[in-house]
């Protein structure tokens, strides 16, 4: 048998048959065990939702600017005469805080006084003396020619009768009644002189009077003005925080020589995104954090611009300080944390628990009863740093799986673990517990040493 074997198949044939019904063998039990392998188990952690505040709250950078600043600037060339403040010193609004050269202003507004006084003057004697007289000089004019019209019109009327009865001759008539033209003339043009006079003439002095006084008056104003531009003054109330020139420069109109600040009152200015503007409004509590403060100063939001930056496309926001620091300086940067919304009773889960899938929708996957992981979709609210608002999808106390739920298939096998917080939690009360247990034992022995039949028997005890 074995010899019919052999000449059947070969040596080598024989060892190759023998390992493929060999592989065959290995493959079965491999596709065996694929079938009998169990479905995978993922490990996750469960923290269930809870129901407290949050808030949102929106933190960015920003630079402190007082609220109130004034360039005191000069509006005339000069040189500076005497400073009568210095860096740092306090100055309220309208006090004097600088004089500049002005004796070549004070000698003009003394010349344009002058000027001022006589056309005062002038106008006070056209309006009380020089216009009544002249009126009454023409009416006195045309009293006469009216004297002098009725006496001529006598003469004519006689030398007309006269003439009737042959007395005189023809040309003595004409000469009368030439004459009498002549007075008629003359009377009729002083009446027409007083008419104007009361009528116009009047008007005009008085007009003439009172334009020189007021063209004057503006010149002396005018030297007034620019004699009160050598005296600069405060615009605010604050402290000189700026002060470049010293005595004896030269002050250019325009260029500021001073630099005031309110410094009670200060702001920090922040560029945010339009997005996160939106939800802020006037009045809404912040805080500035200052580098070398332990604790956040209170502030609120004091202006939300209501138009965009063109250069930037932000919004500009400014949060005021309730009560400035000394560290809280124009100029520095700090950081602004201002609370947009806030809700008090809300469900609120780890913000690492919810995930977004492929349509953009948000959930958060749970921990089921039947230890499998289900997604369920979600409404998020106010996202606040480590938390997140559930608006709508699950109930406070649902077990939301905090950690490997990230891309977790619905209906997957989980395994619910621990927290390492948990772990260290528990391992603290351990130690605490045990560090109590020592501490109330070590307390017992000294109690028992400290009483005389304890006493004795540890002295028995030592002896034996």
């Amino acid at each position: 048998m074995r010899t019919a074997l052999k000449s059947k198949f070969p040596p080598n044939k024989g060892s190759m048959l023998l390992a493929t019904i060999a592989g065959v063998l290995l493959i079965a039990a491999g596709c065996g065990g694929q079938q009998q392998e169990k479905e995978p188990v993922v490990s996750v952690e469960v923290t269930p939702a809870e129901r407290g505040s949050i808030a949102q709250i929106i933190t960015v950078e920003a630079v402190v600017f007082p609220l109130e600043q004034a360039s005191v600037a000069p509006k005339i060339t000069s040189t500076v005469k005497k400073f009568l403040v210095q860096r740092g010193s306090r100055v309220k609004k309208g006090q004097l805080i600088a004089e500049l050269e002005n004796a070549d202003l004070s000698a003009s507004a003394e010349a344009s006084k002058g000027d001022y006084d006589i056309a005062e003057a002038n106008y006070v004697m056209t309006v009380g003396m020089t216009l009544p007289q002249q009126i009454q000089k023409a009416e006195l004019d045309a009293q006469a020619a009216k004297a002098a019209y009725e006496a001529q019109q006598k003469i004519y009327e006689s030398r007309k009768e006269l003439l009737q009865q042959g007395a005189i001759a023809r040309r003595d008539v004409d000469a009368a009644e030439v004459a009498l033209a002549q007075a008629r003339s003359q009377y009729e043009q002083a009446e027409r002189q007083v008419a104007d006079m009361r009528r116009l003439g009047k008007e005009a002095q008085l007009k003439s009077a009172q334009g020189t006084k007021e063209s004057a008056e503006g010149k002396y104003r005018s030297t007034i003005a620019q004699l009160s531009y050598s005296m600069i003054k405060s615009p605010i109330d604050g402290v000189v925080t700026d002060r470049p020139l010293y005595e004896g420069d030269l002050a250019t109109a325009n260029q500021p020589m001073l630099t005031v600040m309110n410094l009670s009152r200060l702001i920090a200015k922040s560029h945010i995104p339009q997005s996160e503007a939106a939800p802020l409004s006037v009045g809404n509590p912040a805080e500035i954090r200052v580098a070398g403060l332990d604790e956040p100063l209170k502030a609120r939001v004091s202006l939300v611009s209501p138009a965009l930056d063109p250069g930037s496309t932000t919004v500009e926001v400014w949060v005021e300080a309730r009560k400035p620091d000394p560290a809280l300086r124009p100029g520095i940067t700090v950081t602004v944390a201002m609370t947009a919304k806030t809700a008090k009773d809300a469900v609120v889960v780890p913000t690492a628990a919810v995930f977004k899938n492929a349509e953009g929708a948000e959930y958060v996957v749970l921990a089921g009863s039947d230890e499998k992981a289900h997604q369920k979709k979600v409404q998020v609210g106010i996202r606040s740093g480590d938390e997140a608002q559930i608006v709508a999808g699950i109930n406070q106390g649902d077990p939301v799986i905090t950690s490997g739920g990230y891309a977790l298939p619905d209906g997957t096998q989980i395994k619910i673990e621990k927290a390492a917080a948990e772990d260290k939690a528990s391992a603290d009360a351990g130690d605490e517990k045990k560090g109590e247990n020592d501490t109330a034992e070590k307390k017992t022995d000294e109690k028992k040493k400290a009483s005389p039949g304890g006493a004795a028997k540890s002295a028995g005890n030592g002896k034996e």
